[in-house]
C-alpha cells in the first residue's frame, strides 16, 4: 500500500510539473524519464508522419519545429498569423494561429524554434495546425504556441 501511495504522489507531481511548464515537454522527441530506459521516445514527429501518410485529420497534437517561412497574415474572416515549421523528421506544417483570439507572435523570425499544441488537419503539403488558442465558447480543446518561453493562447 505504501508503494502504491508513493507512485500516486510521484504521478501527481509529474502531472503538476508538465501542466505548469508544457513548453518543456512538447518537443518533437523527448528522452525517457525512467532510469532504466535508455531509448529516445518519438512523440509528435512520428504521430504527425502517420497522420500525413494516412490522411488523418481532426487530431489534437503537440510538437515543435523550426520556422522555415513566414507567410503574410490571412485577413479574410478570422485573422490568422501563418508560418511554416519544419519538424526534425523534415515534415513541414503550416501553422494557422488565430490572432483574433490569441496574441500574435510579433518578433517571429526564420530559424526560430516554436512549440505548438493544436489540431492537425491533413493536406498534401504536410498538414496544418490550427486551434492554437483558447476557445471562448469552451467547446474545443484549447491549444497554444510557445516562442522564446512565452505562451500564446
Amino acid at each position: 500500500m505504501k508503494k502504491f501511495l508513493i507512485i500516486i504522489v510521484i504521478c501527481i507531481g509529474a502531472y503538476a510539473v508538465v501542466s505548469r511548464y508544457p513548453e518543456h515537454f512538447s518537443t518533437g522527441s523527448i528522452k525517457a524519464l525512467l532510469p532504466f530506459a535508455n531509448t529516445e521516445l518519438s512523440t509528435s514527429d512520428q504521430a504527425l508522419k502517420n497522420f500525413f501518410k494516412n490522411k488523418i485529420s481532426g487530431v489534437q497534437v503537440g510538437g515543435s519545429g523550426k520556422v522555415i517561412k513566414i507567410l503574410p497574415d490571412d485577413n479574410q474572416g478570422s485573422r490568422h498569423q501563418r508560418f511554416i515549421l519544419e519538424l526534425n523528421s523534415s515534415q513541414t506544417l503550416l501553422i494557422a494561429h488565430n490572432i483574433d483570439l490569441a496574441p500574435k507572435i510579433e518578433n517571429l523570425k526564420v530559424d526560430d524554434h516554436v512549440n505548438f499544441y493544436g489540431q492537425y488537419e491533413w493536406n498534401s503539403n504536410g498538414g496544418v495546425i490550427h486551434w492554437t488558442h483558447h476557445d471562448p465558447n469552451g467547446q474545443h480543446e484549447e491549444g497554444w504556441l510557445n516562442h522564446g518561453g512565452e505562451m500564446y493562447q
